[in-house]
């Protein structure tokens, strides 16, 4: 009885780890001796791996056949994969060329409907592709001109000046019958909402004709690759680059 007394847990003293000390608490937990042993496990099975791989790279006989050398070249030190120059025929080069443009200019004809589409539902009030009305009103002299107050001319408010349509006067404000001045919010936000959707689809359709421009640029490098040919300007962002061919006289 004694000696289970001796062993037993519940009267056994609690062991406790240290735990890191507060001026090196920084640094994260503190290692134990079972960390310490998985971590030089771990250290010297690399290293033994490593001496086995660099015994077997010296004693492999250099001549011996193996399937890599087929599709791989050594490049700065390095096995790279072989890539071959002519891996398609320059018509298919050609052919591919032109069905990538086809699609960028099928989608660019989709984005033009679109447009016309968005511009017809649109009234196009502010827009510089539509003359703008102008209402021009006739003085007798220069000193008038100069006195001229444009809201007494329309008996309305100065804000109001500037509206195109729906101003109301004066006598319409004070009274209150101007009901046709509050917008709907809902098909203004609407609107603007339209505007935006115009604005992203012309920007998207410029795009789709500078990519096309320079997919024509490379198809006729492709064609004309046996020509002589001078770069006049450099390929941006918002167009494509330019050459000078040599002239060649057709028969």
């Amino acid at each position: 009885m004694s000696s289970w007394k001796n062993v037993s847990k519940s009267k056994a003293r609690s062991h406790k780890e240290r735990s890191q000390p507060r001026s090196r608490r920084h640094l994260g937990l503190l290692e134990k001796k079972k960390d310490y042993k998985e971590r030089a496990i771990d250290a010297h099975k690399k290293e033994s791996t490593l001496k086995y791989l660099e015994q077997k790279a010296l004693d492999r006989n250099p001549d011996e056949f193996y399937f890599k050398m087929v599709t791989t070249v050594k490049k700065d030190g390095e096995h790279m994969l072989r890539q071959d120059k002519k891996v398609h025929s320059q018509e298919e080069l050609n052919l591919m060329y032109t069905q990538d443009q086809r699609y960028v200019n099928m989608k660019r004809s989709a984005e033009l409907k679109k447009i016309e589409r968005l511009k017809s539902s649109l009234h196009m009030i502010d827009t510089e592709d539509k003359p703008q009305n102008k209402h021009i009103i006739f003085v007798d002299n220069k000193k008038q001109a100069k006195e001229f107050n444009a809201a007494e001319h329309f008996k309305t408010h100065p804000a109001l000046v500037g509206r195109r349509f729906n101003r109301p006067t004066m006598e319409s404000l004070q009274s209150g019958q101007f009901a046709d001045l509050n917008i709907d919010n809902k098909a203004t936000s609407k609107k603007r909402h339209k505007y935006k959707e115009l604005k992203k689809r012309i920007e998207r359709e410029k795009h789709l004709k500078t990519i096309s421009l320079k997919m024509e640029t490379k198809k006729h490098l492709l064609k004309e690759r046996d020509l002589k040919k001078k770069k006049v300007a450099k390929e941006t962002k918002d167009r494509p680059a330019q050459y000078k061919w040599e002239f060649k006289r057709k028969r």
